[in-house]
């Protein structure tokens, strides 16, 4: 489309030299729904006369009904109920010769003024950089080339300053790398300017330190508890980037079997880097996710922002040890099957408990003891298969 149009323009060029015209009015700016008067007049030296000459929109010809003439040398269109612009460039409205030729051209730009960006939202992920996005306006589209100013300075003090990195997050956003203050607020607005007018977002006054957040977990890794069938081990890192900072962090955990789309979500991980799923399927693979929200930062009483989730780390839970086609106990047997367990249990406690003490009995050993009973669980239906066979 540019190749064409500069090729016109050269054209035009050529043209206007063998036959000098002018359109007024020139590249003019008009909202929607507006209507557009325009003439082309040749020279009054030139051998061209108004009924040589012919109209094109973005290189479709208008209806001859649409032209008056207005003198020997001069035609004009007009153009009722504009539709915006088709390109943001403007629309190429062309006045020719009988036989072609481009004589002049004149850009239209049609649309709308902007509207007042909306939805800022702004967030650091090291305390020394921020980073803001907005939406353009309840309607957004302006038929209009729009410019977006991200704007902001110190509250009480300061002259404005303009954000430089634009895109950096998506169409509507801005990235501010390095030389801003903490523990003093900011005012963040936007401005949107086109050839119709400018409009002014809200200002919103931040500090950074409420506003922290941080990349997603790229170290999360997910494995099996030894051979215990419903239970995955799930570790991760803190923040690498918040390393030298006072802060408190939550995480939130999210899982799934392979074959679903529905997440599972942990809330209650609190700030240790470490969890363990449990009730899990045996036999079937997981994928796991994590994300944290940084809070507390030097003291800050905001919520925090949580980061992206990790991209799904997969692991499998080990297979059920039982033969196929072993019945699962019935309700009734169930005080039963608990009573065998637990006595089983104290039974492996008095011979292994020597070696931990009664201060360390703990939900690791109960662990301990599942792993050894699975083991003895296999080897005993290995036996039994072999017996048969």
């Amino acid at each position: 489309m540019m190749k064409v149009f500069l090729l016109g323009l050269a054209l035009l060029r050529v043209d206007s030299l063998m036959y000098p015209a002018v359109i007024s009015p020139q590249d003019p700016t008009l909202l929607i729904g507006s209507s557009l008067t325009a003439s082309c007049s040749v020279g009054a030296d030139s051998s061209l006369r108004a009924e040589d000459l012919y109209w094109t929109l973005n290189g479709r010809r208008l209806p001859a009904e649409a032209y008056e003439v207005l003198s020997a040398t001069a035609l004009s269109v007009t153009i009722p109920n504009l539709n915006g612009s088709q390109q943001q460039s403007g629309d190429n409205l062309v006045c020719h010769s009988k036989d072609g030729g481009i004589l002049a051209g004149s850009c239209l730009y049609v649309g709308l003024p902007p509207e007042k960006p909306t939805n800022i939202s702004c967030w650091s992920k090291n305390l020394k950089d921020l980073t803001c996005k907005w939406a353009p306006g309840t309607e957004g589209e302006t038929y209009l080339h729009t410019n977006y100013t991200l704007k902001y300075k110190l509250r009480w003090y300061g002259r404005d300053n303009t954000c430089q990195q634009y895109h950096t997050a998506g169409q509507y956003s801005c990235h501010i790398p390095k030389d801003l203050a903490l523990f003093t607020p900011y005012e963040i607005w936007v401005e949107a300017s086109n050839r119709l007018g400018v409009a002014v977002s809200e200002v919103v006054m931040l500090d950074i330190v409420d506003v922290v957040t941080t990349d997603p977990h790229s170290n999360v890794h997910v494995s099996r508890v030894g051979d215990l069938e419903d239970q995955l081990s799930v570790r991760w890192s803190a923040p690498p980037a918040l390393k030298d900072f006072l802060f408190q962090a939550k995480y939130q955990i999210q899982y799934r079997v392979e074959d679903s789309s529905e997440w599972k979500v942990v809330d209650n991980v609190g700030n240790q880097t470490s969890c363990r799923l449990a009730g899990l399927r045996p036999g079937t693979v997981y994928f796991v996710q994590v994300r944290c929200n940084p809070f507390g930062i030097y003291g800050s009483k905001k919520a925090g922002i949580w980061s992206d989730w990790s991209n799904p780390t997969a692991a499998s839970t080990p297979r059920n040890g039982r033969a196929a086609g072993v019945c699962e106990p019935k309700n009734g047997e169930h005080n039963n099957t608990l009573r065998r367990e637990l006595k089983q249990f104290f039974g492996w406690m008095r011979k292994h408990g020597s070696s931990y003490g009664c201060a360390n009995l703990s939900i690791k050993m109960y662990d301990q003891w599942r792993v050894s009973l699975q083991k003895s669980h296999k080897t005993r239906n290995q036996v039994l298969s072999g017996d048969k066979s």
